[in-house]
């Protein structure tokens, strides 16, 4: 499903070259869950910016699907972004002045599907992260837990076979964190592929496969 060969992106901070991947290959099959390890500044977050279509490489070749992302047009990545990838992010990246019910409509609305059919969809998706009795709630009036609830249901609505979540429990509780990482092995069993970024090693035991990444460089971690 997913394969990075060689994949390298270097960034210009204040006159200093920093380079955030080196020579990465990395390859993800269907229905796998990967955790991807490693400290702050590691390329973690750029590694899933490439993965998610949110960035390009500037060396190397990103493979989705079995086909080069360097063939797809912009529409088309933007679509792959909307359809069939599910972004999860630590800040939840809510609108604070959407209800929940709104908040996970939005990508539907980009879809341009019909008001009838996203009525359906989103409350099945609420209904999924057990938070239909807060649908008219804003994220204001939500604790952290509730709203990474919402900001999974919203990545869960559009039906995505990925999903991409970046320290999703970085801002939540223990005992919260543990509710979220639950969810995830729902979504997992239910055969999606799921890969997630984190610093916390417990976190990343959660998942089949470990990649450690440091200074760029992506290694296994074997039991």
């Amino acid at each position: 499903m997913i394969e990075l060969k060689d994949v390298s992106k270097v960034y210009e901070i204040g006159g200093e070259k920093v380079t955030a991947l080196d020579h990465a290959d990395v390859k993800i099959e269907e229905g796998e869950f990967v955790s991807i390890i490693g400290p702050s500044g590691s390329g973690k977050s750029t590694m899933m910016n490439i993965i998610g279509c949110l960035d390009v490489a500037d060396e190397g070749e990103y493979i989705l699907d079995g086909i080069s992302i360097e063939q797809y047009s912009e529409s088309e990545l933007a679509r792959i972004r909307n359809k069939k990838i599910g972004f999860i992010f630590q800040n939840f990246n809510l609108l604070p002045k959407l209800t929940a019910e709104e908040n996970v409509e939005l990508p539907l609305i980009y879809q341009k599907m019909k008001a009838t059919e996203r009525k359906q969809l989103v409350a099945e998706a609420l209904d999924r992260v057990e938070l239909s009795n807060r649908k008219h709630h804003k994220p204001t009036e939500l604790s952290g837990g509730q709203q990474q609830r919402v900001a999974i249901a919203r990545a869960l609505v559009t039906r995505p076979s990925l999903f991409l979540a970046d320290e999703p429990t970085g801002n939540l509780d223990s005992a919260t964190g543990e509710e979220i990482l639950k969810l995830f092995h729902e979504l997992h069993e239910a055969g999606n592929t799921i890969v997630l970024i984190t610093h916390d090693n417990s976190v990343a035991d959660e998942a089949e496969r470990k990649i450690r990444i440091r200074d760029g460089k992506l290694s296994e971690v074997t039991a």
